[in-house]
């Protein structure tokens, strides 16, 4: 009986001899391990770098207000407005000025222009600081109130000037003739009409007046005509309203101030219109 061969084996046996006769053939590949990286030096961690020293600026010394008031000394005249005698005081249909309850009230009820004053009999005085405060009760936009100062009489005084619409200036009165050193200026210190209530301060020096409002200096002017004088006050009626003034808490202090020498000019310094033919 003749053996026969399965011809699966075979073919298995045939496989088998091919891949072991490629596998002589060409040898498995050899995995590369891939270049090991390149390190570079890192910087050293500052963690606390040092800082510039700041340079120090020199001190300044510290700067002052400057003082408007110079040589304000002893308080002289305290003035309650309890003694009437002292005041010039005077009652009509059309005005009227009159001491009560410690105030000095002065009115004008008539149609303006028209004006009424009163002085103090004393003290009479060159330098000085003189402040009073005034209670605005009826007042008009051009109606005007203020103090009198360096007053040799009703007609020759200078006088510090506040009107309704809140505006200021200085005037000098001579002879009855007013003149003005300093014109209409506006002021947030005045108020606009009444009731309104405003400090009034004027300070003077030889020619030199300093004018103030709630301690707030305002301005100032030089004139020469009035050296010394007494004091007042004033209201003034311009239209057909009426206007009611009152003051009070009137003081005055002595002034222990010299005036600095004006700096010579130069002999060849030429005057504004020194050129001018006559």
């Amino acid at each position: 009986m003749t053996r026969r061969t399965c011809p699966l084996i075979t073919i298995l046996s045939l496989c088998g001899w091919m891949l072991a006769a490629c596998s002589a053939q060409a040898p498995a590949p050899t995995a590369t391990p891939p270049p090991a990286p390149s390190l570079t030096p890192t910087d050293t961690i500052v963690w606390f770098p040092a800082t510039a020293t700041p340079t120090a600026s020199p001190a300044l010394p510290p700067t002052s207000t400057p003082d408007n008031r110079p040589g304000l000394s002893s308080q002289i005249v305290v003035d309650t407005f309890d003694q009437p005698a002292l005041w010039e005081t005077s009652s009509s249909p059309q005005a009227s000025a009159l001491v009560s309850l410690n105030k000095l009230v002065l009115s004008v009820t008539q149609a303006g222009p028209l004006s009424i004053v009163s002085l103090r009999a004393k003290p009479a005085l060159g330098d000085f600081y003189a402040e009073a405060s005034a209670y605005i009760s009826l007042c008009g936009d051009k109606d005007q109130y203020g103090m009198l100062f360096r007053a040799a009489g009703s007609q020759d005084y200078y006088r510090f000037t506040l009107n309704c619409n809140g505006q200021e200036r200085l005037e000098r009165e001579r002879a009855g003739v007013i003149y003005t050193l300093l014109d209409w200026l506006s002021s947030n210190d005045i108020p606009r009409g009444g009731p309104a209530q405003v400090k009034l301060g004027v300070w003077a020096v030889g020619r030199e007046m300093r004018l103030f409002l709630n301690d707030h200096y305002q301005f100032s002017a030089t004139d020469p005509v009035f050296t010394s004088g007494t004091f007042g006050f004033f209201a003034y009626a311009n239209a057909k309203d009426p206007i009611t003034i009152s003051f009070s808490d009137f003081s005055v202090y002595s002034i222990s101030y010299i005036p600095p020498s004006p700096t010579p000019l130069p002999a060849a310094t030429k005057l504004p219109g020194a050129n001018r033919k006559p």
